[in-house]
């Protein structure tokens, strides 16, 4: 029938079973022009969502290891990191025999939530939540915190995500320095909790055919964000692209991918549109180094594209989450990044030996999360008592700041 999908039903057994995640893997992928030349990205996404939501009822039918719902739906074009991490931990929980929905219109084992800011941007809501879990009480929530307000210079993100917490059985921290933020101020460090580095999508962001630079040739840097916002770096990049037109940089590029503030009037960096998947990737590796002056990042995933590329980092001091990873194959920055660059460049053979051998992992990260859902629900990991009860008033940490 026009404008119906049809696909192998799922009758139980393993190959009906390989064949869905086979096709749940294609459509995880970035949105490809080429690939859909005739459909609009709006009519992409539904017939995407139509196909994912009967294909996922059918391999369910057919048996899984467990139900899991999250609470934001994918976006099959250039967007923030959030997004990358969504569409590869779904992708990964499928192919390990999960079922995976973006919503609680079903039963489900396990829900998964996390954050995109303060826009509202997720497929139910805190109170939808708090009803499911009330009428479904052997529900096992985890929490992904990926955000806080010194980074959106706000004073409601940290009190949102102390909300979600309530019904939390596990809370998983992005960084170390995004938990120990978070526990100067509202989480109890003695709830059950993680850590759990975001990690790329490791056969798309890897180091095979990557350029090397060798000395006598120009040293490029990239950097490349969704984001506009200027605490993604953008006065370090505009410092660095004056440096560089200024020529006190010499034999330095800069590349430029994605979008940026409308004030800055580049005059020596070379910009690209915004890219995902593979189109990035193969852009990355043509550079040589990664360069990031991002503010108080709770993770980020954008130095870990480039640093999976193999492309050492200089980073700045006051990056948040960023430190802990591009500290093992960068240079930190704070007042001077010329100087961490000229350091970077002179460095250059130890650190991307370096990142080659101990770069982020997006098999990792996905690992990390099946393995943590999977304790949850076989109650390997303590629960709290009641998580889906309110607690007491004075039970409940509270909000400074």
């Amino acid at each position: 029938m026009a404008g119906r999908l049809s696909f192998p039903r799922a009758k139980g057994g393993p190959c009906a079973e390989g064949r869905l995640n086979q096709f749940f893997s294609l459509l995880e992928q970035p949105y490809s022009p080429p690939r859909f030349r005739d459909l609009s990205v709006s009519k992409l996404n539904l017939l995407l969502s139509n196909f994912r939501r009967r294909a996922a009822d059918a391999l369910a039918a057919s048996g899984t290891v467990a139900r899991v719902a999250m609470n934001l739906r994918p976006v099959y074009s250039s967007w923030g990191g959030g997004n990358q991490w969504l569409t590869q931990t779904a992708r990964y929980l499928r192919g390990s025999g999960y079922s995976v929905r973006f919503d609680l219109k079903e039963e489900v084992d396990c829900i998964l939530i996390t954050h995109f800011g303060l826009t509202g941007r997720t497929s139910f809501s805190l109170e939808e939540l708090r009803e499911y879990v009330r009428a479904h009480p052997k529900v096992r929530v985890i929490h992904r915190v990926n955000d806080n307000d010194v980074r959106k210079q706000t004073g409601e993100m940290d009190r949102r995500l102390a909300q979600y917490d309530e019904l939390a059985h596990h809370t998983v921290f992005i960084s170390a320095w995004l938990r120990d933020y978070h526990a100067e101020r509202w989480f109890d460090i003695h709830r059950p909790n993680s850590v759990i580095i975001n990690g790329a999508e490791a056969g798309v962001f890897h180091p095979i055919g990557s350029a090397q630079w060798k000395t006598g040739e120009p040293f490029r840097l990239v950097t490349h964000h969704w984001s506009d916002n200027w605490l993604k770096g953008f006065k370090v990049y505009a410092e660095v692209d004056r440096l560089i037109a200024e020529k006190e940089l010499r034999d330095v590029e800069l590349w430029v991918v994605g979008r940026w503030p409308k004030e800055i009037q580049w005059r020596a960096a070379r910009t690209f549109e915004p890219l995902n998947g593979a189109p990035l990737a193969k852009l990355l590796r043509q550079c040589h180094a990664y360069l990031t002056g991002s503010l108080w990042e709770p993770g980020g995933m954008h130095f870990i594209e480039g640093a999976q590329c193999g492309l050492p980092v200089a980073y700045h001091e006051d990056g948040g989450g960023i430190v802990e990873v591009a500290s093992r194959f960068g240079i930190g920055f704070r007042d001077d990044p010329g100087a961490a660059i000229r350091t970077l460049r002179d460095q250059y053979a130890h650190l991307r030996t370096a990142v080659l051998a101990d770069p982020p992992s997006g098999d990792a990260m996905g690992l990390s999360y099946r393995s943590l859902i999977q304790q949850v629900l076989a109650g390997a990991v303590p629960c709290p008592a009641s998580a889906s009860e309110k607690q007491p008033e004075e039970a409940r940490p509270a909000i400074v700041g």
